[in-house]
């Protein structure tokens, strides 16, 4: 018989309530989605709830269907839907250090008409809490934590994982009793907490931390009460008196109590707090001893209740790991009463310890945000999870230390105003883009103080006065990237006196790249028309000055490629341009691409190459270390890639399968990449070839996308259509058919390459079939979708291994980027935003935990609980 399969109550049970105006020091109780700067006293608890307005910016107020508003308490008449962004955060102030019961509600209550349940995350800061699957459209589902913050700001995330729009109707906190719930493992989340015996359901201000207490009994016990007071003030659990004066004991005398559970996950660790106490008044020849088991093993005992006063028995270590968990209440030899129970509960333990940003970098991004009115979904926490880090941000990511912002890029966001300071609290700010808004006033020195900045770009601003020295200098010894070009009046270091005559800032880097894109272009015009032989393409090389390359990276000597190569013994590949080596500067690996003299486009790919990689900084682009330019040598050296290409990874060859998880972080790493070229430069770069072989994985599996030989950049007019000169160049299968024909390159191109990377990375099959038909793998793709067989979609070699909702959601994705016209294929930016909800609904199959839903039934919460066939006790 199942033991947690609660009575029916029919009409209704009517929770009486003493609402006699108990102490709710500290407790912060949220009526999500109720009106603004609202408040009300709940007329069954007595219990002051305020609106959430106050810790929320995100979301839409609603308000459930009329009919189920009289079976349920106030607080849940209201709710908060989240139909933009993948994640909202409320944030609340809580005192740090105090251990919280802190609670969630979800009442659907078909408020949006539509009666579809959805299915989304709950976090806490930056950690998963639970999936929140809403079954029923008159069930509410309660999450329940016990945890202590670190922080004196507490974040409650909902995240959408592309199952339904998340909401939420409640969050309360209740501060505990520094000694209860002690565990080794940390936090502890609610699995089942039940009053034994009894006949109603219990809260505040019975329970004066707010605990709910279901009511639980069964056909082969016997329920015993009494009229008298539990003592519990001792007890700093501090467990109801009309919870302890209800229990129960077997039928049988000689027979134990059994309760039992089955885990949904093996891995689950749970913790276990039984409450006794004696209710009726033994005889003198009576006595009731027991002990308790678990498993077989020996956990507790022999121990005695003591007469109407609470005793509280647990472990602060977890139980021995399990797939199902039987508990025995044993009366021991000379007990002349069976063993009995009041109360019990039932926690699992939760990781929740990882940390969030850096709390510095939070408050600095936080605040350059209000300062400058941000219309962006800056939510939670800047950098973690990865998965839902702030556009514009990049972050270093240590597990050892808490992430730092690493980039900010509030380029063409409309700033207005003086450059904040804020950004002077960015102590590990590698890269600064504020270019392309209306800034005014001047530069300001706590720039030059940021000593890890190697990239500012101030351009396309309203700045004026003099450059500080302390960045002039940095650019002139090549540590620091300056633009400060098209601004109102922006002086170096001469006089700025005369408002009539505009000083042209004197920054070697500006003046080098200017003068190196004059000279590729130069060289370029007069390769093409009369460049065609190997001693022609010297004469033009030489032609080329150091100046530019010197002000932006590292110059090597060609002696030094040949030391860093040990004498090129190495090759890791071969291309266009020429061979790529592998070598060491100190102890770090590098890979080194020399240009052969032999190829005239390979040289034209080393200038196109050149020029790009000196104006782009991303965590998912592949990083020039330096450069060669001496005489007729000439070569590149970029951060060496441990795990070399996709490419190779997805080859039947290859016998280290990459999983369906990893192959979505590649991915999306490698749609974050193009996304950045598209928006996040100025003006934008169309990569060109985007290819399997020129996404690089590091010894992370990282993804970078590398070889910008053939890349682009945008015209700065508006125009997204940029004629090729006279040939189309790619790479057969990824090209772009309509680009293929007319000629015209989009942004949209490269999406079209990215949706035949992400079928080869969803299939593992080569893009065309080397048969009598040469199938290209969209076709194929296509001809599965018709059948509807998902499962032979997607890589045989994963053996089933991957979240069906997921594949299809990236399989959807994919095809709709390889859409025959430009026009139907989504930005990259959109592409992304739809991967990262592919992604978490692979992580919400991996860290579902069992849910712990109820019923509320008229004011008094009594319900029944909404159980499965795993994780329910019996």
């Amino acid at each position: 018989m199942g033991w947690f399969k609660l009575f029916c109550f029919l009409g209704g049970f009517v929770f009486i309530l003493l609402v006699q105006g108990q102490n709710q020091s500290g407790f912060i109780s949220i009526d999500c989605g109720s009106p603004a700067n609202s408040n009300y006293s709940d007329a069954s608890t007595g219990i002051n709830y305020i609106s959430d307005a106050a810790f929320i910016d995100t979301g839409i107020s609603q308000k459930i269907s009329a009919i189920y508003k009289g079976s349920f308490q106030q607080q849940v008449w209201n709710l908060r839907s989240f139909p933009e962004g993948i994640r909202n955060c409320y944030n609340i102030n809580i005192t740090q250090g105090t251990k919280y019961l802190i609670r969630a509600s979800f009442l659907y209550g078909n408020y949006d008409g539509q009666s579809k349940l959805p299915q989304f995350d709950i976090h806490l800061g930056v950690n998963m809490w639970d999936t929140v699957n809403i079954t029923n459209v008159a069930i509410s589902t309660v999450k329940e934590l016990i945890h202590v913050p670190s922080e004196t700001n507490l974040q409650v995330c909902l995240v959408n994982s592309g199952l339904g729009m998340p909401f939420i109707s409640a969050i309360e906190l209740r501060p505990l009793n520094s000694s209860t719930y002690v565990s080794n493992f940390g936090s502890l989340a609610l699995f089942r907490r039940v009053d034994v015996g009894s006949g109603g359901a219990y809260r505040y201000p019975y329970d004066v931390y707010d605990r709910f207490w279901y009511p639980y009994s069964r056909n082969d016990w016997t329920n015993l009460s009494t009229e008298h007071t539990v003592t519990t003030t001792d007890n700093p659990y501090k467990i109801p008196s009309v919870v302890m004066s209800t229990a129960s004991t077997p039928k049988n005398v000689s027979a134990p109590l059994e309760l039992s559970w089955y885990t949904q996950k093996a891995t689950s660790e749970y913790h276990i707090y039984m409450h006794f106490s004696e209710v009726v008044k033994l005889e003198a020849n009576q006595s009731r001893s027991f002990s308790i088991t678990i498993n077989g093993e020996h956990w507790y005992g022999p121990f005695t209740p003591e007469y109407l006063y609470t005793i509280t028995v647990y472990s602060r270590s977890i139980l021995e790991i399990a797939q199902k968990y039987d508990i025995l209440i044993s009366k021991i030899e000379n007990s002349t009463l069976p063993p009995i129970i009041n109360a019990i509960e039932i926690y699992s333990g939760i990781d929740l310890s990882q940390s969030g940003t850096y709390k510095q970098d939070v408050d600095a991004v936080t605040n350059i945000k209000a300062t400058y009115a941000l219309q962006r979904n800056w939510d939670g926490d800047p950098c973690l999870p990865r998965a839902y880090s702030w556009a514009g941000l990049n972050c270093s990511y240590d597990s050892t230390k808490p992430s730092r912002v690493t980039t900010l890029n509030l380029s063409s966001s409309g700033l207005t105003g003086v450059i904040s300071t804020n950004i002077s609290n960015l102590v590990m700010l590698q890269y600064l883009d504020l270019s392309n808004n209306s800034l005014t006033g001047s530069v300001p020195d706590f720039l030059s103080q940021l000593q890890y900045l190697r990239v500012l770009n101030l351009e396309k601003n309203q700045l004026t006065g003099i450059v500080p020295t302390g960045l002039i200098e940095k650019s002139k010894n090549n540590s620091l990237l300056l633009s400060v070009d098209a601004n109102l009046y922006v002086c170096g270091l001469g006089s700025c006196k005369n408002k009539n005559n505009v000083v042209v800032p004197i920054v070697a880097s500006v003046v080098g790249l200017l003068i190196f894109s004059l000279i590729v272009a130069a060289v370029l015009w007069g390769h093409r028309r009369k460049q065609k032989d190997e001693n022609k393409a010297e004469s033009n090389i030489q032609t080329m000055t150091t100046e530019s390359l010197e002000s932006i990276q590292r110059q090597f000597t060609f002696a030094d490629l040949i030391r860093i190569t040990n004498n090129f013994e190495r090759i890791l590949g071969k291309g266009g341009f020429g061979n790529v080596y592998h070598g060491y500067i100190n102890d770090t690996q590098v890979a080194v691409k020399v240009l052969s003299l032999s190829s005239a486009q390979g040289y034209q790919q080393f200038q196109a190459e050149v020029k790009l990689l000196m104006r782009v900084h991303h965590r998912n682009l592949t990083t020039l270390v330096g450069y060669c330019y001496e005489g007729t040598n000439m070569g590149l050296v970029y951060e060496y890639m441990a795990n070399g290409d996709l490419d190779a990874h997805l080859s039947g060859k290859n016998t280290n399968i990459l999983s369906w998880e990893t192959r979505l972080n590649i991915a999306m790493d490698a749609a974050q990449g193009l996304e950045y070229l598209h928006y996040g430069c100025k003006p934008p770069i169309i990569h060109r070839d985007v290819k399997t072989t020129n996404i690089l994985l590091n010894e992370n599996l990282q993804a970078k996308l590398a070889d910008f030989g053939l890349s682009k950049i945008f015209p700065t007019d508006g125009d997204t259509q940029v004629s090729t000169l006279s040939h189309v160049a790619g790479t057969p299968g990824y090209l772009d058919p309509e680009y293929a024909i007319t000629y015209k390159l989009t942004e949209k191109s490269d999406v079209y390459s990215f949706g035949i990377v992400l079928l080869k990375i969803i299939t593992g099959r080569p893009v065309i079939e080397r048969s009598h038909e040469n199938t290209h793998i969209s076709q194929w793709v296509r001809i599965m979708l018709d059948k509807g067989d998902i499962q032979n979609i997607v890589d045989p070699r994963l053996h089933g291994n991957f979240n069906a909702n997921s594949a299809w959601k990236a399989i959807e994705i994919a095809m709709v980027c390889v859409s025959s016209t430009t026009t139907k294929r989504p930005p990259m930016s959109e592409v992304v935003v739809k991967l990262k909800e592919c992604l978490t609904s692979e992580l919400a199959e991996k860290e579902d935990e069992s849910n712990y839903s109820v019923e509320m039934v008229n004011m008094n919460m009594i319900t029944e609980l909404n159980t499965h066939q795993q994780g329910n006790l019996s």
